[in-house]
């Protein structure tokens, strides 16, 4: 009786858990505008400026070749999980540091595990080469199948990365409550926001396009300026 009681207990909590974990892991999270994941893009990339283990992001943005900003990577898991979030890219060109865009993107994942519940994370991807920085220009693509991507390192030097030789397309980091880490995206898919795009630039216009023009619009000034910030965390 005891053990038919616990089971109907364990039944009734996944139950009650699917009502709320489902619909995050097969329907599209509240969107936010464009304007708004700006808003919230650089206030990442102020909080990670801001931990004292930046430097190796730091140096790997300074030479990158683009950089993409989640602002909210939500995980929801119930034995077989999901993740979400929306963000943008801005291209750079470190010889001028002239930066270029944004152009706006989401990132859909998913998972099989034993946890069960709801995370949100913020992300950000250092693109680090040209082969990287194409695969932003078409539509859709999966990291870890299409291009390469890893972890990023955290510390002084970009020396105490896993990939020693700093191999990758890719680095991500994410944080999290005040912890700052590399964190592995392989097998989620990205895909270019056409609807955030045609907002944002008052026309349909494809993501190799919006790449080529200059960031100079006044509403993305702040998150270029804390790029710049960030830069100079590197290490000479």
């Amino acid at each position: 009786m005891a053990v038919m009681r616990r089971t109907k207990r364990t039944v009734t909590v996944v139950l009650i858990l699917s009502v709320f974990l489902l619909p995050l892991l097969s329907t599209p999270l509240l969107a936010a505008t464009a304007n708004e994941r700006i808003t919230s893009s650089v206030h990442v990339v102020r909080d990670m400026s801001r931990e004292e283990d930046v430097s190796a992001m730091a140096d790997l943005v300074k030479s990158a070749k683009g950089v993409v900003i989640v602002p909210n990577y939500v995980k929801a898991a119930l034995g077989i999980g999901g993740a979400h979030g929306e963000g943008l890219i801005l291209r750079r060109d470190a010889s001028s540091n002239t930066w270029y865009g944004p152009n706006f993107l989401s990132i859909t994942g998913a998972s099989i595990g034993l946890q069960i519940g709801v995370q949100s994370t913020a992300l950000l991807l250092v693109i680090t080469n040209q082969k990287g920085m194409d695969r932003f220009y078409g539509d859709k693509f999966k990291l870890g199948a299409d291009i390469d991507i890893a972890a990023g390192p955290v510390g002084r030097s970009t020396g105490a990365a896993t990939d020693v030789n700093l191999q990758a397309s890719i680095y991500s980091y994410s944080i999290n409550k005040g912890l700052f880490a590399g964190l592995s995206l392989s097998g989620a898919a990205v895909t270019t926001d056409h609807d955030a795009n045609a907002s944002y630039w008052g026309s349909s216009i494809n993501s190799k396009e919006i790449l080529q023009k200059k960031a100079t619009a006044a509403g993305i000034q702040p998150l270029v300026s804390a790029l710049t910030e960030l830069i100079k965390k590197a290490v000479d």
